[in-house]
C-alpha cells in the first residue's frame, strides 16, 4: 500500500479498499486516512453509489460467458472477411466513402475556401507573377542586345578604311577570349 501517513491521497486506494485488494494494515491505513481526508472520503461515497446503482440496475440478471469466449470472437473476426472480398461489396464501400467526402466537404463550407482554394490561387498568382517578371527581363535582355548590335554594325559598315572590318574582328577576339579570363579568375580565387 502506499504511504497514506504522509496525507497523500490515491483514488487508486480507494477503488482497492473496495475491491478488498488491501492488506490488513493497508486497510488500517486507509480508514485512518479516511478520518483525516474529506477528498478520499467524497470519493468513497461517490464509487460506493456507484456500485449501488450497478448493482440495483442489473440486480439477479448475471450471465457466464462461454469458455474461451474471447478467442473464439478473435478468430471469427479475424476471418470473417467474406464481404470485402466481393465485388459488389467493394463498390458498395467505395460510394459510402465517396458520399461522406462528398458531404464533409460540403459541411466545410467557408472553411474549405479558406483551407483548399485560397492557397492554391495564391500559388497561382504567385507563379503568374514570376513568369511575367521573367518574360519582361528576356524581352529587355533582347531589345537591349539588339540595340548594341545595331550600333555595332553601324560603326563596322560606316567606318572608313577598313577599320570598321579591323573592329569586328577585334570584337570577335576579345569575345572568344572572356570565357578564358573568367576560368583564369575563378581558379585564381579558389587557390588564394
Amino acid at each position: 500500500m502506499n504511504d497514506l501517513s504522509k496525507d497523500r491521497c490515491q483514488l487508486e486506494d480507494v477503488a482497492a479498499y473496495l475491491d478488498g485488494e488491501l492488506s490488513g494494515a493497508g486497510t488500517y491505513e486507509f480508514e485512518e486516512h479516511l478520518k483525516t481526508c474529506a477528498d478520499c472520503a467524497t470519493a468513497l461515497r461517490a464509487q460506493r453509489q456507484l456500485l449501488c446503482t450497478l448493482e440495483v440496475a442489473f440486480g439477479a440478471r448475471s450471465f457466464n460467458l462461454p469458455k474461451n469466449f474471447t478467442r473464439v470472437v478473435t478468430a471469427r473476426a479475424e476471418s470473417d472477411l467474406s464481404g470485402m472480398r466481393n465485388k459488389r461489396e467493394r463498390r458498395r464501400a467505395a460510394k459510402l466513402c465517396a458520399a461522406l467526402a462528398i458531404v464533409s466537404f460540403a459541411l466545410m463550407g467557408a472553411a474549405a475556401r479558406t483551407v483548399v482554394f485560397d492557397p492554391v490561387r495564391s500559388f497561382f498568382r504567385g507563379t503568374g507573377s514570376l513568369i511575367q517578371l521573367l518574360w519582361q527581363a528576356v524581352s529587355e535582355m533582347a531589345v537591349s542586345a539588339a540595340v548594341v548590335g545595331k550600333v555595332i554594325a553601324r560603326a563596322i559598315i560606316f567606318a572608313q578604311n577598313g577599320v570598321g572590318l579591323f573592329l569586328l574582328v577585334g570584337l570577335l577576339i576579345s569575345v572568344s577570349f572572356l570565357p578564358l579570363l573568367v576560368a583564369k579568375y575563378h581558379r585564381a580565387q579558389t587557390i588564394e
